[in-house]
């Protein structure tokens, strides 16, 4: 008898114990691999960003080897040739897309003593706006910092990147330590920059999966919008209103550090002129101010309406641009991944990066509409503390607030780009730094991660990976 019992005993701890590993077993959402609907491409290598959409057919699927083509070509001075492939400068950082986005991604820090292909700018204003609302170009430099020049121009200038190491502690006593960067501006061809210059180091990020954020509808982001926290959580995402060139109107801004453009075209042409020195419909004034005056008499590209780069050109790399494959999550179904899933929600980490949204219509490529995707973004700025701010508004963006970056894709930099930097200006070595770089609104999350055990901060940053 007691045999017996002692038999119906083990039976029954054995279905308890087999109860509880089946509640701690975890699953992933059905279809969260797909991070952009159907135009999700599985491939882990160096060219992992570089794809196009798979669903992309047709025409569009030709216009996109095109567009391919003007995104990663070196553009010449007018000067130097007459192939509708010139018009550099007068000033440039880069003379191709691909000179900041290698491979179609991550832009990093310069090593010492280089000026080119590292994917890195300095944008500058000073205190006011333009008639638009925008930031106010400095009256000699403009709106970013241009070391490259054309023959018998001299470029603007260059910078360095000097570091301060900061030491803090890990809830269980693991120390870390993060980089503080201060700039130091050198060969400056116009005079030393005004001590009142506002300036903002920006890092290229990676292009995949932009035009199905140009594809989420308005109402869709603004319904993540609390500017004034009235729900008490913390968290006051706003919605910056920037000017529309197309329509001549103010509009939802999706696009860049702190969401200053509000398209995927309007974000190609103004890199296009900001960094190339390309004129195009939307912007046609160069790169430069009236005060360089030797920049004024500097060749233009060929093109018979007054700027240089044709609409079918701008047409061309604002549909590769928009349509690049977004990478397939890896690991997904993985127990730790899945851990540090529910870590990063139990973070609150979701209430900005927010996961999940449905696209509508694209008014031009239908291969974007309509898709289930997994951005990890909610367009929106927020006020991310002191320790990350530039100081330097941008319409109705302050000098603490960013745009939540999208997610997706962080995992494959390190292989497509060769590096792990992060942040605005890359001041982050990995995602730890990142993350522990969170202040003001995401304070709360960043002490959630701050003080979780080492197991469990592992977990969290294996999910960010897999992304």
């Amino acid at each position: 008898m007691k045999f017996q019992l002692h038999f119906c005993l083990l039976i029954i701890i054995g279905f308890s114990l087999n109860a509880c590993q089946k509640e701690s077993v975890l699953y992933a959402e059905d279809g969260e691999e797909l991070a952009g609907g159907a135009t999700t491409f599985f491939n882990t290598s160096r060219n992992a960003f570089g794809f196009s959409a798979p669903n992309l057919k047709g025409l569009q699927a030709l216009q996109f080897t095109t567009g391919n083509s003007f995104f990663n070509q070196s553009w010449v001075s007018a000067i130097a040739s007459t192939t509708g492939r010139d018009g550099l400068g007068p000033l440039f950082n880069e003379t191709a897309c691909s000179g900041c986005h290698f491979k179609d991604g991550r832009g990093r820090t310069p090593q010492f003593g280089e000026t080119f292909g590292h994917g890195m700018l300095i944008r500058l204003s000073i205190s006011g706006v333009n008639q638009h609302g925008g930031p106010l170009a400095a009256p000699m430099y403009g709106g970013q910092l241009s070391p490259g020049g054309i023959s018998g121009i001299q470029g603007e200038g260059t910078f360095e990147i000097q570091y301060i190491e900061m030491t803090g502690t890990y809830g269980d006593g693991t120390s870390y330590s993060l980089r503080k960067p201060t700039y130091i501006f050198h060969n400056l061809a116009y005079g030393n920059l005004d001590n009142n210059i506002l300036f903002s180091p920006r890092v290229a990020n990676q292009m995949v999966g932009m035009g199905l954020l140009d594809a989420i509808e308005i109402n869709a982001i603004k319904a993540f919008a609390d500017e004034f926290d009235i729900d008490g959580d913390g968290i006051s995402g706003k919605a910056n209103l920037v000017y529309n060139r197309a329509t001549n109107s103010m509009d939802l801004g999706r696009f860049g550090w702190k969401a200053g453009e509000p398209n995927v075209r309007q974000q190609v042409a103004g890199a296009f002129v900001g960094d190339i020195g390309i004129t195009s419909n939307l912007f046609l004034e160069e790169n430069h101010t009236n005060l360089q005056t030797d920049c004024q008499t500097a060749p233009n590209g060929n093109n018979s309406n007054g700027y240089e780069l044709d609409a079918q050109t701008l047409d061309r790399v604002t549909l590769y641009s928009s349509t690049l494959a977004v990478p397939g999550r890896r690991n997904w179904e993985d127990q730790e991944v899945l851990q540090g899933k529910e870590l990063f929600l139990k973070a609150n980490c979701q209430k900005c990066h927010v996961q999940k949204y449905r696209t509508g219509t694209h008014p031009d490529f239908d291969a974007l509409s309509n898709q289930t995707i997994y951005p990890y973004t909610d367009l929106l700025l927020h006020d991310m503390g002191a320790g990350l701010a530039d100081n330097r508004p941008e319409y109705l963006a302050d000098g603490q607030e960013w745009r939540t970056a999208p997610l997706w894709g962080i995992g494959l930099i390190e292989t497509v780009n060769g590096h792990t930097e992060f942040l605005h200006d890359g001041r982050a070595r990995n995602l730890e730094e990142a993350i522990l770089w969170h202040g003001g609104e995401a304070e709360v999350s960043k002490e959630s991660f701050r003080t979780m055990s080492a197991e469990e901060r592992e977990q969290l940053v294996l999910f960010v990976k897999s992304l």
